[in-house]
């Protein structure tokens, strides 16, 4: 087998199986050597020389077994490719030769022997020389340099020994051992297509198996974390609910949200906001009592946490998570720093989408607090969670044009006591008996995509409710955060206005500090827009927080109306007086007209109006009413000199 048919299919795998079926043959057929030595020396014991008889089965023979315990299968499996790779090598020289020495050994007796023995020797000769070509189906080529070894020193021997069978007996041999070797050659190109045919399947069932592999891997881990992926870790969630016990024996769910990623990314770019998810992902994996964690999009992360931990327990573990994220991740020379909200909840018996929600309303909660807050759901929060959910479905399936009402509150003239125009405010009843303002109802609005409805719906009904136009007065509409920065808006606002046949001047389009927060650029385009379209622009709540009074400047606005906060502390206040003042230098120096909200005495106008504001509005003056007492109250009132320093 060592010859050429075996070197053209020579591999790793195919040696193995090669020497592995050997295995199986050749201790059988050495035996066979063994067995029929032994019979021919019990032949010719008493009619050859005593060393030549036992040449057979002591040096034959020993050979033999020596030869079949060494291939046996136990032993080969054990062997290196490189020792099986000689074995097969030296396997064919070797049985050719221990075939030879059998058949000298058998031709040097049969001088001895009478016509029976004789025959005896052409019988065992051939038994065994048909044993080794057929057992060698599977190495043609060891087989045939056997048979050659065999049948060369026999056939001269036989011939020339006046045996009355010779001719017959060497024509029996070499045909039959043709045809074996015919066979064996068959045998052989079997064995090879078969095995590499078993390799080709084996290599495709570990293609198959690896690529199911990495099939479930892209399934369930997040690439760019090594976390699981949101599939996975909501599959963890629903086993984690299906384990028995109590719910005090549920594991907790933590979500976390990485405080300042937005700013990593777009200050360093995205590389370095990947680079700050892997590390992330790597501190979880440092926790012992985390059961598993996955990415759920983003840079909000869930984490399952042990079961065992009670409250304090889960919120000091919620802690130091938090701690953990505020160590510094390090990234092409930079250092990035940032923290994380978490919000926890015991998975006590809910789909996993419950847990989800309860989990994200903590974290809601903890981020309002920022700086890497924990907060852990509790029974109050699940009541105001209930409560929420129960208005969320009535705004959201409730017809607007029906629950709502719009009240017009008056902005005055401080000097002269007249009215300039009047701010529209929205109501909105859940159930036509209870009527809540904005601050109650437009997160529901803004949660379920219906801002702009509502927002144009306001628009149409205040310019047919109250036309402030018609009376020399400017009508103020507030609008959503999401109205600044969304598309067409401007359009859609013009429309309303110019179908109720207002003057675009006339109508104030009030915006609050957080949707220029949220993104300047593209607010400040935005205003623009509506500007140009001849509306005036407010930028209502001043001074409730922004974080630079410095872009103020870029903005196109025509008036400040500053935070009713800031309006309560005047009389009392000197800080606050202060940053009035100094936002009304700001107003005049930008050439905008400036008014003060939430006045509700005289103490708080008088004080206004020493630091020079004109344009007033709030309780002290006037009440939220419904459009037909502002309408009365404008066909009765004089109208005041609007102060406008900018066109």
């Amino acid at each position: 087998m060592a010859g050429g048919r075996w070197q053209q299919h020579e591999g790793d795998s195919f040696t193995q199986a090669y020497a592995h079926s050997l295995s199986h043959r050749l201790p059988l057929l050495y035996m066979v050597v063994v067995f029929d030595a032994l019979l021919v020396a019990l032949r010719f014991r008493s009619d050859a020389p005593a060393l030549l008889t036992l040449f057979g089965p002591v040096v034959l023979g020993s050979f033999a077994a020596w030869r079949a315990f060494y291939w046996r299968p136990s032993a080969v499996a054990g062997r290196s490719l490189m020792v099986l790779r000689r074995d097969l090598h030296a396997m064919s020289w070797l049985g050719a030769f221990a075939g030879f020495l059998f058949a000298l050994w058998g031709m040097l007796l049969y001088p001895y022997g009478d016509v029976a023995e004789q025959s005896f020797i052409h019988y065992i000769i051939a038994v065994t020389l048909f044993s080794g070509i057929l057992g060698l189906a599977h190495s043609p080529l060891t087989a045939l340099r056997i048979a050659v070894a065999i049948t060369i020193p026999t056939t001269g021997q036989i011939l020339f020994s006046g045996h009355p069978n010779a001719v017959l007996v060497m024509m029996v041999q070499v045909v039959v051992t043709t045809i074996l070797l015919l066979v064996t050659n068959g045998h052989h190109r079997d064995f090879v297509k078969l095995e590499l045919s078993r390799q080709q399947l084996a290599r495709r069932e570990r293609e198959a198996a690896q690529l199911a592999e990495d099939n479930l891997l892209q399934a369930t881990v997040d690439p760019l974390t090594g976390a699981l992926n949101r599939r996975a870790i909501l599959t963890r969630l629903d086993q984690e609910l299906e384990r028995p016990g109590s719910p005090d024996s549920k594991a907790w769910l933590a979500l976390v949200d990485l405080d300042g990623f937005k700013h990593v990314n777009d200050t360093y770019g995205h590389a370095a906001g990947d680079a700050v998810l892997a590390a992330v992902a790597q501190r979880f994996a440092a926790f012992g009592r985390i059961r598993c964690f996955g990415r759920l999009g983003g840079d909000e992360f869930a984490a399952v946490l042990d079961p065992d931990l009670d409250e304090d327990g889960v919120r000091a573990l919620a802690t130091e998570i938090s701690e953990s994220l505020r160590a510094p991740v390090l990234h092409a020379g930079a250092v990035l720093r940032l923290s994380g909200s978490v919000g926890v909840h015991r998975m006590d018996g809910r789909s996993a989408s419950d847990c989800l929600e309860r989990a994200d309303a903590a974290l809601y909660k903890a981020k309002e607090q920022s700086d890497g807050a924990v907060i852990v759901f509790s029974p109050d929060d699940e009541a105001e969670l209930q409560t929420r959910a129960a208005i969320t479905r009535l705004f959201n399936d409730s017809d607007l044009a029906d629950r709502l009402r719009l009240l017009y509150q008056p902005i005055i003239d401080g000097e002269t006591g007249g009215t300039t125009g009047y701010e529209a405010f929205v109501r909105w009843s859940p159930d036509g008996e209870r009527w809540l303002a904005p601050g109650q109802f437009m997160a529901l609005a803004d949660a379920t995509g219906r801002t702009g409805e509502l927002t144009r719906m306001v628009m149409a009904r205040a310019l047919r409710e109250c036309p402030a136009w018609r009376y020399g007065r400017t009508l103020s509409i507030n609008l959503a955060p999401r109205d600044v920065t969304r598309a067409g808006t401007a359009d859609a606002l013009a429309k309303l206005v110019e179908e109720a046949g207002a003057p675009a001047g006339s109508i104030i389009l009030e915006v609050t500090e957080r949707a220029l927060i949220a993104d300047p650029r593209r607010a400040e385009s935005q205003l623009q827009t509506f500007r140009n379209r001849g509306f005036r622009i407010a930028l209502d709540d001043f001074g409730a927080g922004w974080s630079s009074l410095s872009q103020v400047h870029r903005l196109p606005l025509d008036m400040i109306k500053i935070d009713q906060e800031l309006s309560r502390a005047l009389a009392s206040d000197p800080g606050a007086r202060t940053l009035v003042g100094t936002i009304i230098s700001l107003s005049w120096q930008l050439g905008i007209d400036c008014t003060i909200e939430g006045v509700e005495d005289a103490a708080q106008a008088e004080t206004a109006r020493a630091l020079g504001i004109r344009l007033m509005q709030g309780y002290h003056f006037g009440h939220p009413e419904p459009a037909h007492v502002a309408l009365a109250a404008m066909a009765a009132a004089p109208v005041a000199e609007t102060v406008s320093l900018r066109a």
